[in-house]
């Protein structure tokens, strides 16, 4: 089987600017480069997939069903500027939750490898010719073969690898 390589996006601060608890289409803001980024990786030949902790579902800031809707919105947004989103991936749990059912340390959470896992179960994605790219240290996923690239932000102080999601694009 030829294994395809995926450009991993994390969702605030890397796609939309980084806005508590973003859940509404009014909130999102694309953050500048992001598109052109995302159209060059896939005219390389990337898949594109979106991999967000979304801890405010765990406390009890909005639900799953929010998630879903703002990423059906996004991802229309993105195919508009013919850039598809393969697929959106999101962990709702956190450890100190307040919804009962979604206080748990859970294995998709970032930094911990199951949504990559699985994305690349589903989407037969080598993850040795892929990237990550994240805006805080949670964003270097645990698996060592994947190259996690950490983009300059509120989030970071001497541990970030660029300093714009510009300095991302020759590294694809």
């Amino acid at each position: 089987m030829n294994l395809r390589k995926a450009l991993f996006l994390d969702r605030d601060g890397i796609i939309n600017d980084d806005v508590r608890y973003a859940h509404k289409p009014e909130q999102i803001r694309f953050c500048d480069g992001i598109f052109k980024l995302c159209r060059t990786a896939r005219e390389k030949g990337y898949l594109l997939l979106v991999m967000t902790n979304q801890a405010g579902v765990a406390k009890g800031h909005f639900t799953e069903e929010h998630v879903r809707a703002l990423h059906e919105w996004m991802a229309g947004r993105f195919a508009d500027r013919g850039v598809p989103i393969t697929a959106f991936y999101y962990c709702p749990f956190h450890k100190d939750g307040v919804v009962e059912r979604y206080r748990k340390d859970d294995t998709c959470r970032k930094p911990k490898p199951g949504m990559f896992l699985k994305a690349a179960q589903e989407h037969g994605i080598d993850l040795s010719r892929s990237l990550m790219i994240g805006d805080k240290a949670s964003d270097r996923i645990e698996l060592p073969e994947l190259r996690s690239i950490i983009v300059r932000s509120v989030y970071t102080s001497g541990d970030f690898d660029v300093e714009s999601l510009a300095e991302v694009i020759p590294m694809l």
